[in-house]
């Protein structure tokens, strides 16, 4: 399902898109970007949370780790 700038859903065919705008506008239907918002919010916590309980020393593994893979792609 493609999604609009601010990642909610939309209809994939044009006119299902125009309806769901339509009652949008009319306001029978709320805007979904402010529940992404929310994920978004919730997601940025748990990575400040992982960091703050793991030492210095597992975050530089952890990065070597990754940089590796990321290198090993190509």
């Amino acid at each position: 399902m493609p999604r609009g700038p601010k990642g909610e859903k939309r209809p994939a065919d044009v006119i299902g898109n125009a309806v769901k705008v339509m009652r949008i506008a009319v306001g029978e239907e709320e805007e979904e970007a402010s529940s992404s918002q929310a994920v978004m919010d919730r997601a940025s916590k748990g990575g400040k949370a992982r960091t703050d309980q793991l030492d210095k020393t597992t975050r530089q593994e952890i990065a070597r780790k990754a940089a590796a893979a990321r290198w090993q792609k190509k």
